[in-house]
């Protein structure tokens, strides 16, 4: 018989889809005051320590009389700007980035409740307005990322094979002459876990396409759908930009140096199994060298910050996705404003339109009312 701490705690039980939901009203709060912040002029660097800030603020409001019950960040805050896809969260000994007029910035971040995690990503184009709406290729990415993202929102329910919504974001990118990132994933989220088994992959070349398992989506599974969409080839490389976001694994191994013992002891003490930012540790220069040996010895593991070409732009949208009886449940996201985006190109397909007319839960009829509005 297992032991009752060891069962595993999903969102059939009420308790535990309350601390998702209460993970994901801070992450929408969190991104909205994040968001604000992102005007021409603006250091990158600092919106992503105003973002750590307001996570740590956020997360430290609930259940306060806990004091055994882990709460936090779940992913730092990212700030990836125009051909940068994702993970750029500089630190202090790092070059900063300032945000410029029309720059398409993308924001990253999440949080967890007793480890049920929240994440979200949001693309905005930095100082779009009905006045100054915004054309050419930067609609044209947004918006193939923003309707991929709610068409994979309407497929992700129990039976659904999960190339499904892979085929369905690639033939939405398609329409508006994009590409969805190659290889990247999608996972399936449980309790101080933020890579589950169960992925759903994005533009996969064909190795992946042999080596990349297909799933089938069941009641009560929570998932991080991740949509990135390039102008370009979709192809991510590394540039000489330092890693600052990295992850403890399950790997066991004696490290060597004392540096390293007592930073790795650091991370399993504060961070456990959620992604952090050296930025957190009082001393970044320490932990940039202790990490080099952790990250040799696979006990932690680096989210490396990916470009596309120079003079492309990649968006983004992520929100979490509880697979619950009545219908997909989206608990993070905020309102998108498509009206200040104008692309040349228009989805004609009749099964895609369909599928984006459809309530992305069927309960709610106000979901179909808003939908409507993408086509007019």
């Amino acid at each position: 018989m297992a032991d009752k701490e060891d069962v595993e705690k999903t969102i059939a039980e009420d308790f535990v889809v309350t601390k998702y939901k209460m993970a994901g009203e801070i992450v929408n709060r969190v991104l909205k005051q994040v968001l604000n912040l992102c005007i021409p002029g603006a250091s990158v660097r600092k919106i992503c320590e105003s973002g750590d800030e307001l996570l740590v603020q956020e997360t430290n409001k609930v259940f306060k009389k806990e004091k055994d019950l882990k709460k936090g960040i779940a992913f730092p805050t990212c700030i990836s700007v125009n051909n940068c896809i994702c993970h750029f969260s500089p630190i202090t000994s790092e070059p900063d980035l300032i945000l410029k007029d029309e720059d398409v910035v993308k924001i990253d971040l999440g949080a967890h409740i007793d480890g049920f995690i929240a994440v979200v990503a949001h693309t905005i184009v930095v100082k779009a307005s009905q006045k100054l709406k915004i054309c050419g290729r930067k609609a044209d990415v947004v918006l193939a990322a923003f309707y991929a993202s709610e068409a994979a929102l309407r497929l992700l329910k129990p039976g659904i094979e999960t190339y499904s919504v892979t085929d369905t974001v690639g033939k939405i990118c398609d329409v508006f002459k994009c590409r969805p990132i190659e290889g990247m994933l999608s996972h399936q989220l449980k309790q101080f876990k933020i890579d589950g088994d169960k992925t759903i992959i994005q533009n996969p070349n064909d190795a992946q396409k042999k080596e990349h398992e297909k799933f089938t989506l069941e009641m009560h599974e929570v998932y991080a759908m991740d949509v990135l969409v390039s102008t370009g080839e979709g192809v991510g490389k590394e540039q000489d930009t330092r890693v600052t976001i990295y992850k403890k694994t399950e790997e066991n191994y004696q490290l060597k140096l004392k540096a390293s013992r007592m930073f790795y002891s650091a991370v399993s003490h504060e961070h456990g199994l959620m992604p952090f930012n050296l930025r957190s540790f009082e001393d970044e220069k320490k932990a940039k060298m202790a990490v080099v040996e952790c990250v040799n010895r696979r006990l932690i593991e680096p989210f490396q910050v990916l470009y596309e070409k120079p003079n492309e732009y990649v968006a983004q949208f992520k929100f979490t996705v509880l697979l619950m009886p009545t219908g997909p449940h989206k608990i993070t996201g905020i309102p998108f404003e498509q009206e200040l985006y104008d692309s040349q190109h228009t989805i004609d397909d009749p099964t895609l339109i369909a599928l984006l007319h459809s309530s992305a839960n069927p309960k709610s009829a106000k979901k179909k009312k808003e939908v409507r509005k993408m086509f007019g």
